[in-house]
């Protein structure tokens, strides 16, 4: 669930919407607490660009607070909101009639959320309550027989090591033989977790725990990818990317040289723009002709990356979620961006 939080807690929003397919989105009805959120700077857009980045595809906007006597279940105050969300949801990359759903709340007295409200408190609403909207959503198809991929959020040892991730590509059987990279140590599956559940078997989608033989617990870190012996993940120091320039700092210019922290399924790492490539007309869509040597906030630009230790990525291409990424300087997303090319960089 993605709450509009304070600004410290983002990098543990990235980490939470990278396991995520359907996003909440809650945001306040009170007078004031909406615009504060949703102004140039605010909260509520920096994580709408972040769901939509870390493949959040799903969004239910829920506008809380609607008990508040500021509100009081206005309908004019709600279709404001959603007026004002619309586009911006948009220019963030949501298929607003296919991929988002509006619809009120009030999470203190639990009003259209287990149930529907009341027609005495909201006559004009007729749409769903928050759990029939999330029982209805479609969460998007991924390949059993794909190449196994499970990027590692967290681990720890119980009776062995233990990883933790959403499974993104492929599936896993207990006694399966697969990859930690990016230090290619070959590992034995022991054990399948579903919640508290022990299963032999796992499919795309599913968050895991997993105990592993053949590795220690401190050889593994956030971000090392569980991955199919036949076909690993690719491990580079290197990588070619398309990024989309949001707000840089006190109006800064990005050029070679630029600076920032990279985020990356659960990969966090600092990393250097090495080279500028290609500007893109953001009306054409197509590479501009002349040398970019530098680009202001809004531009579209290709351009090579070099992160300080060796990661696990992929294409955008072949694997969307585990090809696009963010870009942050001093807690504040500068950048969105997806892997175009990881051939040409040092690989592990």
């Amino acid at each position: 669930m993605l709450e509009k939080g304070h600004k410290s807690y983002v990098p543990n929003m990235i980490s939470g919407a990278s396991q995520a397919d359907i996003g909440v989105l809650v945001i306040s009805a009170r007078k004031g607490e909406f615009e504060t959120g949703y102004e140039k700077g605010g909260q509520t857009r920096e994580h709408v660009q972040l769901a939509k980045t870390l493949g959040v595809s799903k969004l239910l906007v829920v506008v809380n607070k609607m008990d508040d006597p500021t509100v009081n279940w206005s309908k004019d105050r709600y279709d404001e909101i959603e007026s004002k969300m619309t586009p911006f949801l948009k220019s963030s990359g949501y298929n607003v009639k296919k991929d988002v759903q509006f619809l009120p709340i009030s999470g203190l007295i639990g009003s259209n959320m287990k149930t529907r409200v009341d027609k005495s408190i909201c006559p004009w609403w007729n749409g769903p309550c928050l759990f029939e909207a999330l029982d209805a959503v479609e969460v998007p198809l991924r390949d059993p027989k794909g190449p196994f991929r499970l990027p590692i959020i967290d681990k720890f040892k119980d009776m062995g090591t233990v990883v933790m991730g959403k499974v993104e590509s492929g599936s896993v059987s207990e006694g399966d033989n697969l990859l930690v990279m990016p230090n290619k140590a070959q590992v034995r599956v022991l054990a399948i977790y579903i919640d508290e559940d022990k299963v032999r078997h796992a499919g795309p989608g599913e968050n895991l725990r997993i105990r592993l033989a053949g590795i220690e617990e401190e050889d593994i870190l956030s971000g090392f990818v569980l991955c199919s012996v036949a076909r690993p993940i690719t491990a580079i120091s290197e990588f070619v990317a398309q990024l989309q320039i949001l707000e840089l700092l006190d109006n800064a210019i990005f050029t070679a040289g630029y600076k920032a922290v990279l985020h990356i399924h659960a990969v966090v790492e600092e990393c250097e723009i090495v080279e500028l490539m290609q500007q893109i007309d953001p009306k054409t869509k197509k590479p501009m002709k002349k040398k970019v040597l530098f680009v202001k906030n809004g531009a579209v630009v290709v351009c090579r990356i070099q992160v300080n230790n060796v990661i696990c990525i992929e294409k955008f291409s072949d694997f969307a979620q585990l090809g696009r990424f963010t870009l942050r300087t001093e807690g504040k997303t500068v950048a969105v961006g997806k892997v175009n090319d990881v051939s040409s960089g040092p690989s592990a």
